[in-house]
């Protein structure tokens, strides 16, 4: 058929509402439309209209702008209140432009001039109706933005992520150490600031200091402090990051890196709760609770030498392991809109969302660097966006390479059995957005033997 132009619409059917005083045109534009794949409801004039929007979810008006009772532009302002998310086109006649163009002040999406064209009129439907659509996306992603949303800014709905923040909050009450596990940019320091906050130490000083950043002999000054003299450059008394701690918690972001030495003096405050400063032989107390995190298999590093067994297993009381981005499809989308959020306020901007070949493209990718990754990419996007949505032309090009790294898995010859069934499991599930039935229907098996080796 030939005006089939908007046949492929996603989703269930929009719904049109046509209102014209003139039956035939409102006959004429309901089978137009509804050959097109839309559900369309008629109405003779703007009070019969304003009825149908409070009963029905209308999609678009699509109004004459001159008609008896009520005009187009009445109908336009009363029906935007009733239905603020209803996009409106306006139908106008010869020398009615200037009317128009005021209707679109008021908010409505575009206007069609009679006589006007099958084409054109499906065009600018189609045009009006995916805006709508966007719209209402976005809004509800916000909506659930919002369920979700800690309140420490850990974001996320699926399930992986959901356990891991159960765990956070019940080893939280706890005295225990914990260790976060991870690659980088999964979010060891926000979960880290989650614990502290949910703790009976949230009263407390949260002191932080990155073992990567220092070499060792600074190391080992800023978490016990000196004094005068300790060392060339020691010129007068330094308050160690452990007594700064004292009755709250101490996070040590990237352990993996302590010297031996450092690691041995470290491992006697864990036991004994006591440490000196560097320069003095007097001993110290402190009551610190300790989190530490590493994106480095401290295991393999125990068996090559390279980090006591005795620390590690001091340190890794708790294990929370953070997953990684790629695991977490259905929180993709989520995260983009918090950053949205983040950096339209930071850059003076508005935008509304995403389109669906941007939401298309942020799912599809892997996200090698994870949250980080993500973030870094949002925040590029929206500094460069000119129009009311995020598009594909602003997106990285590492983004837009095409096929995601995961949509192949390559398992090694010799790889334990369940390790290569959780593998291919995470692939599947991440190339479907999360969506463990669909993922089940994939690979031939149960949803809740997803559920099950998951767990």
């Amino acid at each position: 058929m030939p005006d089939r132009e908007t046949a492929a619409i996603s989703g269930p059917e929009p719904q049109v509402l046509v209102v014209d005083d003139e039956p035939e045109l409102c006959r004429a534009l309901s089978k137009l439309l509804t050959r097109n794949g839309y559900q369309v409801l008629t109405a003779g004039d703007g009070e019969e209209a304003l009825r149908l929007l409070r009963q029905h979810e209308i999609h678009l008006v699509l109004t004459d702008l001159v008609m008896p009772k009520m005009g187009g532009l009445d109908l336009l302002r009363t029906g935007k209140v009733i239905s603020p998310g209803t996009e409106f086109v306006i139908i106008t006649g010869h020398g009615t432009i200037e009317v128009a163009v005021d209707a679109m002040k008021l908010g409505a999406y575009d206007f069609v001039e009679k006589p006007f064209t099958s084409a054109l009129t499906l065009k600018t439907v189609r045009k009006a109706v995916e805006k709508q659509r966007l719209q209402a996306e976005n809004l509800e992603l916000r909506r659930r933005l919002e369920e979700v949303q800690d309140r420490h800014d850990i974001i996320g709905r699926s399930d992986v992520m959901r356990q891991v923040v159960e765990t956070a909050r019940q080893v939280a009450a706890s005295t225990a150490t914990v260790l976060l596990t991870g690659e980088s940019g999964t979010g060891k320091e926000i979960f880290a600031d989650a614990i502290h906050r949910w703790s009976d130490r949230r009263k407390q000083a949260l002191v932080k200091v990155s073992c990567a950043a220092l070499p060792e002999t600074l190391l080992e000054a800023e978490l016990f402090g000196y004094e005068p003299g300790a060392f060339t450059g020691a010129v007068g008394r330094r308050t160690g990051r452990f007594e700064l701690a004292d009755r709250g918690t101490l996070f040590l972001d990237e352990v993996g890196e302590m010297s031996p030495t450092t690691q041995i003096k470290l491992l006697r405050v864990i036991q004994e709760g006591t440490y000196e400063r560097l320069g003095s032989s007097e001993t110290r107390t402190v009551d610190v609770r300790l989190l530490a995190a590493t994106n480095a298999d401290l295991a393999a590093r125990v068996q090559r030498g390279q980090f006591r067994e005795d620390l590690f297993y001091r340190l890794n009381v708790i294990n929370l392991e953070l997953p990684p981005l790629r695991n977490r499809g259905e929180d993709v989308i989520l995260l983009a809109h918090y950053f949205l959020q983040l950096y339209n306020q930071k850059n003076g901007k508005s935008l509304g969302g995403f389109t669906r070949q941007a939401v298309e493209a942020l799912s599809r990718h892997g996200w090698p660097g994870n949250v980080r990754e993500l973030e870094n990419c949002i925040e590029r996007c929206v500094v460069l966006s000119k129009g009311p949505f995020v598009d594909v032309d602003v997106l990285p090009p590492t983004v837009l390479a095409g096929k995601s790294r995961y949509e192949q898995v390559v398992i090694p010859v010799g790889t334990p059995l369940y390790q290569a069934e959780l593998q291919l499991i995470e692939a599947t599930l991440h190339a479907t957005g999360g969506d463990k039935e669909t993922a089940a229907r994939i690979l031939g098996i149960n949803a809740r033997t997803i559920y099950r080796k998951l767990k």
